[in-house]
């Protein structure tokens, strides 16, 4: 190799550098492959943060798929968007519709057991209205937490939309009534005429023999409902025909249109404890019914009546001296064959704790006596009877009165017929009626015709005595007077001063003698003849 400078010729220009080749690096060809794997690692990332915030998907069942569209469909919880349906597709039995719904992350925790989905649609029920944006914005899918921890994935949906959701304030109770009424799901429920509450459910019992109901009351008014609560039917307006006369209630006028429920406590409540959720009550056909007074001690009777019982009717008041001590539980009829005579016998029920005051001891009632039949055996020879008695003249309708009547019959108490027997007396109705036919049956004893026959024959007697005193002494009598007129014409001629005054008393004694003889020849005649003074005097022959 030539030195440098050797070989060349000199140019004037500067030396160039000549140029080294370098050898490539191992390390340039993996550069280019930096960008898409730094890509891929972006695109994993994201999928996986995809996945991690993926909510759950669960599947709901409904009736009908009605509301229902895929891609549309939301699923609102308190009104947040936290779902959409996917998919609605047939079961595969065709009897329901199956819908796949994906919902947010954050929705996971509310799906468990008891949680509750159900479709939102304009909806009148119960006298309320709901759903109505969703004539705007269409229908949507609500939901409900449960109270429950056990998760769950499949859900069958609400026909109908519940009436509270679980986070509202409140308690649940259970109410058994005979009839539904005209009660629905979402009918109110009063509290001194407020509404407090809804009716949430109803469904037959397990023997059909009754309704049992759900209601939920709000709070802070649950805590009126006490372990004696009573409920009853507030339902339209309630009209009663009973003894006491005609009585008219009402709640409201929500109730009037669409029925409702009322609650109360007795005023001798005294227990002021707030009842536990979901305990039993008894749901009363009116208010008067509930708030009867619900005795523990009842003694079933007899009272056999002889009269007619026309206007009593089951349920009708059993009263002591206006105070109403039981009530009549069942009519029917018995025939004794003895006798051959019918009778009514009228079972009642009767409550002794009546018969004492809450207040003479301090206790709450009681019998009077342990041994209650020897009781019952000493008034009912004191005197206690049963009697019929008008409750209301304009109705006709009767009570049994229960009184003592020291005058009556003796009687006593038959307790070897099974229920026990207690006498009783004709009604004051009755007792008119009885005074009343013994009166006519003693007028009609009377003989009348006989009396107007002897009547007759003593009118036409006197007739023809008449004509005899007539034909026969009335002439004679009549001779008699004026013989008596001319001696005391006579005699007032000779009380005056005139000059024959001895002739005329003299003519005057004359005539007062044959006057007198002539009533003398009368009486005479009379004595021998009195029967002239019915046939006259008889002729001469």
């Amino acid at each position: 190799m030539p030195e440098p400078g050797e070989g060349r010729a000199d140019t004037g220009v500067a030396d160039i550098p000549e140029a080294v080749a370098k050898p490539p690096s191992r390390w340039g060809v993996q550069l280019v492959w930096l960008v898409p794997l730094i890509a891929i690692l972006i695109g994993g990332w994201l999928a996986v943060q995809s996945v991690l915030e993926k909510g759950p998907t669960i599947t709901i069942s409904f009736a009908t798929g009605e509301g229902l569209e895929a891609g549309k469909t939301k699923i609102k919880f308190k009104s947040v968007d936290i779902g959409v349906i996917n998919t609605v597709d047939l079961a595969p039995d065709n009897k329901s519709v199956i819908a796949t719904a994906e919902l947010a992350k954050s929705a996971a925790s509310l799906l468990v057991e008891d949680t509750r989905f159900w479709v939102v649609s304009p909806r009148i029920s119960g006298g309320s209205v709901s759903g109505l944006s969703t004539l705007l914005s269409g229908s949507y899918i609500g939901m409900d937490k449960g109270s429950q921890t056990q998760k769950r994935r499949e859900f069958t949906a609400l026909e109908e939309p519940p009436v509270f959701t679980s986070d509202v304030p409140g308690r649940e109770y259970v109410l058994k009534s005979e009839t539904l009424g005209s009660l629905d799901v979402g009918a109110p429920v009063f509290f001194r005429r407020l509404k407090v509450g809804q009716v949430i459910s109803y469904a037959l019992d397990t023997a059909g023999e009754g309704i049992m109901l759900r209601i939920f009351v709000n709070a802070p008014y649950d805590r009126y409902v006490k372990a004696d609560t009573r409920f009853w039917h507030a339902s339209g307006v309630d009209i009663s025909l009973d003894s006491s006369g005609v009585k008219i209630e009402t709640e409201s006028m929500v109730a009037v249109v669409s029925g409702g429920l009322a609650f109360q406590s007795p005023p001798e409540a005294v227990n002021d404890k707030a009842a536990d959720a979901d305990s039993q009550f008894s749901l009363f056909l009116n208010r008067n019914e509930a708030m009867k007074r619900q005795d523990r001690i009842a003694d079933t009777y007899i009272f056999n009546f002889q009269e007619s019982v026309r206007g009593l009717a089951v349920g009708a008041p059993v009263d002591f001296r206006g105070i109403v001590i039981g009530e009549v539980t069942g009519i029917y009829t018995r025939f004794d064959p003895d006798t051959k005579a019918f009778s009514i016998p009228v079972e009642v029920r009767i409550y002794p704790e009546r018969f004492t005051s809450r207040y003479a001891s301090g206790a709450r009632g009681g019998r009077l006596a342990q041994d209650h039949r020897q009781l019952a055996q000493w008034l009912v020879e004191n005197g206690l009877r049963g009697q019929l008695k008008t409750g209301n003249l304009l109705t006709g309708q009767l009570y049994i009165g229960m009184d003592m009547f020291p005058k009556a019959p003796k009687a006593t108490v038959v307790w070897d017929k099974g229920i026990p027997e207690l006498p009783t007396v004709a009604g004051n109705l009755q007792s008119l009626q009885d005074t009343v036919a013994s009166l006519v049956d003693r007028i009609n004893k009377i003989p009348f015709e006989d009396i107007g026959k002897d009547l007759r024959q003593g009118l036409k007697d006197a007739s023809v005595l008449m004509k005899t005193l007539n034909g026969n002494v009335a002439p004679e009598a009549r001779a008699a007077l004026v013989a008596a007129r001319t001696a005391l014409e006579a005699a007032n001629r000779s009380m005056q001063p005139v000059p024959s005054l001895l002739q005329g008393t003299a003519e005057t004694m004359r005539d007062l003698g044959r006057m007198a003889a002539s009533l003398r020849t009368l009486a005479d005649y009379l004595e021998r003849h009195p029967e002239a003074l019915l046939r006259g005097k008889a002729e001469i022959k």
